[in-house]
C-alpha cells in the first residue's frame, strides 16, 4: 500500500472518524512502532509499520468487501430520510468506511447484494461493455413456455421500445398458474426482470437475486444478515478484467 495519513489509515477501518483519531493521538493513545504517534499528518505505509491503539496491533485492507443477504423492504442506497437502507443492516463501525452498493435491487427484491468502497471494482461489475452474468430466481403469477425461454434468447422487446440483451430463462417448476424461474441476465437495466416477465404474461410475485459474476450468494447466510468476502471471492472479483 502506498504511505497515506495516520487519520485517514486509522478511519479506513471504520473504527473511529477523523476527529476520533485527533483525540485518540491527543491522549497518546496511539503507537506507531512502539512510539507515540506525533501527529494525524503524519504519513506511513501499513504494511511496513506497526501501528496500535490502546496496545492493540491493527491490520489494514485498503478496500473492504461485505456481501449483504438483503431482506425486502430496504432501500439499495446509502441513505435516505424516510426509509431503511441497505447500510442501516451493518454496524457503525462499517458504515463508517463509507461503503456503497454495487447495483441496485427493488425495495422489494431479496438476495446478494455486494457492498463495497472500491469503486474501480463496482465500475467493472457495472459497466454495461463487460455484461456481467446476474442471476435471479422467480416466483410469476403466470406460466412461461419454451416459447418464452427461445424468446428471452433472442433479447425481448419491451413496450416502451428498449431491446433487452439475450437472456437466459430456465423453467424450475409450475402448478399451471403459478411457475419457478431462473433468469440470467447479461445487463442490468430498472426493474428489468419484473419488465421481462411481465411482457410475456407473467408478473413477478416474489425476486432474489442469486449471484453477480462469480460471487454467489452464500446459502447458509440468513435473510437481513452480512458476512466479509472470502479471499477466493475476492480474488475471484479482482481477477475481472
Amino acid at each position: 500500500m502506498a504511505q497515506m495519513r495516520l487519520d485517514k489509515l486509522l478511519s479506513s477501518t471504520g473504527r473511529w472518524s477523523r476527529r476520533e483519531v485527533r483525540q485518540l493521538v491527543r491522549e497518546g493513545r496511539v503507537l506507531v512502532d512502539g512510539r507515540p504517534a506525533a501527529a494525524t499528518d503524519e504519513k506511513y505505509d501499513p504494511e511496513h509499520t506497526m501501528l496500535q491503539v490502546d496496545g492493540e496491533r491493527l491490520s489494514f485492507a485498503e478496500h473492504c468487501y461485505v456481501m449483504l443477504h438483503k431482506p425486502a423492504g430496504v432501500l439499495s442506497a446509502t441513505e435516505d430520510r424516510r426509509a431503511a437502507t441497505v447500510l442501516d443492516l451493518l454496524p457503525l463501525e462499517l458504515r463508517k468506511r463509507e461503503l456503497f452498493p454495487v447495483g441496485r435491487l427493488d425495495k422489494d427484491t431479496e438476495g446478494l447484494l455486494l457492498l463495497t468502497d472500491d469503486g474501480p471494482l463496482a465500475h467493472r461489475l457495472l459497466s454495461p461493455r463487460r455484461h456481467v452474468d446476474k442471476v435471479y430466481y422467480a416466483r410469476l403469477d403466470g406460466v412461461l413456455t419454451e416459447e418464452d425461454c427461445t424468446a428471452f434468447a433472442a433479447g425481448l422487446v419491451l413496450e416502451d421500445g428498449y431491446s433487452c440483451l439475450p437472456a437466459r430463462l430456465e423453467r424450475l417448476a409450475d402448478d399451471g398458474v403459478q411457475s419457478e424461474v431462473l433468469i440470467t441476465l447479461h445487463e442490468g437495466k430498472f426493474h428489468q426482470v419484473k419488465r421481462m416477465t411481465a411482457s410475456r404474461g407473467a408478473p413477478v410475485l416474489y425476486l432474489k437475486r442469486l449471484s453477480m459474476g462469480p460471487l454467489r450468494l452464500d446459502p447458509a447466510l440468513e435473510c437481513g444478515k452480512w458476512r466479509y468476502l472470502t479471499k477466493e471471492e475476492e480474488d475471484a472479483l479482482l481477477s475481472l478484467q
